[in-house]
């Protein structure tokens, strides 16, 4: 299988390092890299329009394809899919692992769904992979999940006209207590911004948040809570089907 790891912690990010040892190990995939080449956690899915686009190739071990990028994460599948610097159309996006949860609202700010969204638009099976916490840093056991699903053939990942969005719990394997499709959970930011002078005298804020969302059972936000794997279908259509429904009855 043709395979294209990305990610918004940076090409040189340990999740996205793992997910990669973890599919090159047994030599069974062609493995392309495309990442951006810094952070670029929460930046959605914007694109670089006003600047141009650098790329730096990086040596892979059997002749697997590396590529860091001065974009964002959108841009480098774009990159990948439209902008010829693959030898092949890859047959499966996998964005991350992500060092921290994308669970309910936060997805539509994150990077690692924006990428995977947009393979999910340009007709490639797409999963976004989180680790859910930023203190705990073994990336192993969610790359292992990812690879047996694949290795499987997993009916999951048949899903192609959206992407799947999963969130691993901070624990070992063994302490995992199951996986469970779930809904976006609503998370609320309680916000604070701290103003602040810099040296020269110029002022600036700085934000702050304490996360807030709902206690339901069946959400992705509860299913992690709860130590359960998260697995939520996401589509590339917002609109509001009950609602267009009532509208067009009023007019």
């Amino acid at each position: 299988m043709k395979i294209l790891l990305t990610n918004d912690d940076g090409y040189f990010a340990a999740g996205l390092r793992t997910m990669y040892d973890a599919l090159a190990a047994d030599h069974q995939h062609e493995i392309y890299v495309v990442a951006p080449e810094g952070q670029r956690s929460a930046v959605g899915r914007s694109i670089t329009l006003f600047q141009p686009i650098f790329v730096t190739h990086h040596s892979l071990p059997d002749n697997h394809i590396g590529v860091s990028v001065n974009g964002t994460p959108t841009d480098c599948v774009k990159l990948a899919i439209q902008g010829d610097i693959l030898p092949a159309k890859p047959d499966l996006i996998i964005s991350g692992i992500n060092h921290g949860p994308n669970l309910g609202s936060d997805v539509f700010y994150s990077g690692t769904v924006a990428a995977a969204m947009e393979g999910a638009l340009l007709g490639i099976r797409s999963i976004a992979v989180s680790l859910a916490n930023y203190d705990y840093e073994d990336y192993m056991p969610s790359a292992l999940l990812i690879k047996r699903l694949i290795d499987t053939n997993s009916p999951l990942l048949q899903y192609q006209s959206g992407l799947l969005n999963i969130n691993v719990p901070p624990c070992d394997r063994e302490e995992w207590k199951g996986k469970r499709v779930t809904r976006l959970g609503r998370s609320v930011y309680d916000n604070a911004f701290e103003n602040r002078k810099s040296p020269y005298g110029r002022e600036y804020y700085w934000i702050t948040g304490t996360l807030v969302f709902e206690e339901e059972q069946d959400t992705d936000l509860r299913a992690i809570q709860e130590g359960y794997v998260s697995v939520t279908p996401l589509h590339c259509d917002l609109t509001d089907y009950e609602r267009l429904k009532t509208m067009g009855n009023l007019l």
